[in-house]
């Protein structure tokens, strides 16, 4: 294979599904002599792995590609490379408007990406329809800190939801067989994971398109069989919730006890225009069920305000069902117009104005239940993945507990006690606010128990 030993810096934007197809990237171009740069000043090659679900996620990878694009004139870089949602959106329209950018890769290209690059004649644009998904075979490399990883279970979707561009992006539902899964699986807690976080566009979908229709609880008693701490499952769908499925959350230990399930709304005139298929009923029943049959359950949703047609009713709705329902983790998005949408060509759309206003409020009630919820922790001990030092002060260690997924809830902030980086450690709350919890440890069962003197000093 040719060797390349040129310098790579590579931005990831959107989701963590996004940042798995980034990984594989890393791991063609790694396998080819590429050196990864933090400083794309130095880089000779830079990639920029984009989104485009909403509106201001493409300008964010608009913004980034025109910002990075300068290092053509300033630095060393010889070769721009924009590949993900973007690209395979408006690849045309994009290669017209940035001269500057040498590739425009498409969602199912990106694997293609060190044979583009060694190319002599390679097309400017690669966009074929979105049917590809990795296997354990392919080169990855984790870029997430070694004691964490995404684990791609599946990719695409068929879900038909009235205001997402996704299948259009990423194609239809393609699943990876449970044995392929398990092997990467197993190589990564090799490697030393200890936390697995599993995504896909539609997590309880996995493997009805497979020939042997896999389940999702099938798969997850076979990963349980690895040596890892916590498994956690990231975008389930709010279709039917098999109570086998119910059973391994409740009961399996490695599987955290976190479910993150979008809802979208409350309002069943709101569901149906969105195409969602289940109606505040189900999703009420649903959510009740989950709790009492999995005590302890971190509930993480998603909710949208001022799609067409949303009323002042319709958002009443919405936040009394807020209100009733207490998810421990909610985020909301502002409606966003994706020509390509069902959405789109839906009459009576609300002003930006008021779609701001509507999630400023869901938002403030969502943050003072989250207060509400992390003040009934205080004195509690919890068990905490210990990620290292604060970027705010080498006096805190920081942490993230069983209800705290990486990159979007909030930390545990540990001001007495040493750990290293992925050590699981018994914290015991003292201080709570909006979305971050204050602690000591109290128990280091896999090291002795150790004080930092630095802190002691200061206590």
């Amino acid at each position: 294979m040719k060797t390349e030993n040129k310098s790579l810096y590579m931005m990831t934007l959107g989701c963590p599904k996004n940042r798995v197809d980034s990984e594989v990237m890393l791991g063609t171009l790694s396998q080819r002599g590429y050196q990864l740069v933090d400083d794309p000043a130095r880089a000779e090659v830079i990639v920029v792995n984009t989104c485009a679900f909403i509106g201001p996620a493409k300008q964010e990878s608009i913004d980034s590609i025109l910002e990075l694009a300068e290092y053509k004139r300033t630095g060393q870089c010889g070769t721009l490379v924009v590949t993900g949602c973007l690209s395979q959106r408006y690849a045309p329209d994009l290669a017209r408007e940035m001269p500057e950018v040498d590739h425009f890769l498409g969602t199912s290209a990106y694997v293609q990406l060190g044979d583009l690059l060694a190319a002599d004649n390679a097309p400017r644009q690669l966009i074929p329809d979105p049917d590809y998904i990795h296997d354990a075979r392919t080169p990855k490399v984790n870029s997430s800190p070694k004691y964490t990883a995404y684990l791609k279970i599946s990719e695409g979707c068929d879900n038909a939801c009235a205001f997402c561009i996704i299948p259009t992006l990423r194609g239809a539902q393609r699943s990876r067989p449970v044995d392929d899964i398990l092997a990467e699986a197993e190589s990564l807690a090799a490697s030393g994971v200890r936390e697995l976080n599993l995504v896909a566009q539609d997590l309880t979908a996995y493997g009805h398109d497979l020939p042997a229709k896999p389940k999702l609880h099938e798969l997850l008693r076979a990963l349980c069989t690895l040596d890892v701490r916590w498994i956690r499952l990231h975008y389930a769908y709010p279709r039917v919730f098999p109570d086998e499925l119910i059973d391994v959350l409740a009961s399996e230990p490695k599987v955290a006890k976190y479910l993150d399930m979008p809802l979208q709304h409350a309002s069943d005139r709101l569901l149906r225009s969105m195409r969602r298929g289940r109606d505040r009923a189900f999703l009420e029943a649903l959510v009740a069920k989950l709790r009492a049959r999995v005590p302890g359950l971190t509930f993480r949703t998603s909710l949208i305000a001022g799609l067409p047609g949303e009323t002042a009713e319709d958002f009443e709705e919405l936040k009394a069902f807020v209100r009733a329902m207490r998810f421990e983790r909610m985020g909301c998005f502002q409606y966003s117009d994706e020509e390509g949408t069902a959405a789109f060509l839906l009459p009576d759309k609300v002003p930006t104005p008021v779609i701001e206003r509507r999630w400023r409020e869901v938002m403030a009630m969502q943050k003072r239940i989250n207060r509400e919820q992390n003040r009934t922790l205080i004195g509690k001990r919890l068990t905490v993945l210990v990620e290292g030092a604060s970027p705010e002060t080498e006096h805190l260690l920081v942490g993230r507990h069983e209800g705290q997924a990486p990159d979007i809830d909030g930390q545990v902030y540990i001001n007495d006690g040493f750990a290293y980086p992925g050590e699981f450690v018994t914290v015991q709350v003292t201080e709570a606010h909006d979305y971050d919890l204050v602690g000591h440890i109290v128990e280091r069962p896999e090291q002795p128990l150790l004080r930092r003197p630095a802190l002691a000093a200061s206590a």
